[in-house]
């Protein structure tokens, strides 16, 4: 009998290992259920085209901590939010660039054009200026730069915004 309660113990040690094993090689789950207050989606796995390894630098800079940092990247509209209409006026917007990791969006429009049609579930790309927070952080300066030495943009639906 204490032999059955050892195998059962180890095979219970082994399926946890191998789980945290995968849970730490980042290997892309089979689906990703993305949630909004108007609907429910399920995304195939974000790494499947939409998000390319040119989302390590993000992935870098939230692990550091960094801010102010320019990058470029792509990933999968997760969430529509208010506009933020205090001061200068800002579509804001959650992207998921890897199922654990989200953006959030602070796009000026006084400077630049709304992204129209934007929807759950559109792939985006973008370059912009990452600033760390704990949830992920947040892309701004996704606009032409007025004083025309560093500016980025929003492509969504073939078009683009800046």
């Amino acid at each position: 009998m204490k032999h059955y309660a050892l195998i059962a113990m180890l095979c219970l040690l082994a399926a946890c290992q191998q789980a945290s094993q995968q849970a730490a090689s980042n290997q892309p789950q089979s689906t990703v259920e993305v949630k909004s207050p108007a609907q429910t989606l399920n995304l195939q796995s974000l790494s499947s085209g939409l998000v390319t390894e040119d989302n390590a630098a993000i992935k870098q800079a939230f692990a550091h901590k960094q801010s102010h940092v320019w990058l470029e990247g792509s990933g999968v509209v997760k969430k529509l939010l208010p506009d933020d209409t205090k001061g200068a006026r800002h579509q804001r917007f959650l992207v998921s660039i890897t199922p654990e990791q989200t953006l959030l969006f602070a796009h000026n429009i006084d400077l630049a054009p709304r992204v129209e049609q934007l929807n759950v579930g559109d792939p985006v790309a973008f370059k912009g200026e990452y600033i760390y927070n704990p949830k992920g952080g947040i892309m701004h300066w996704t606009h032409h730069d007025p004083g025309g030495v560093k500016g980025g943009w929003i492509k969504v639906n073939g078009k683009t915004y800046e």
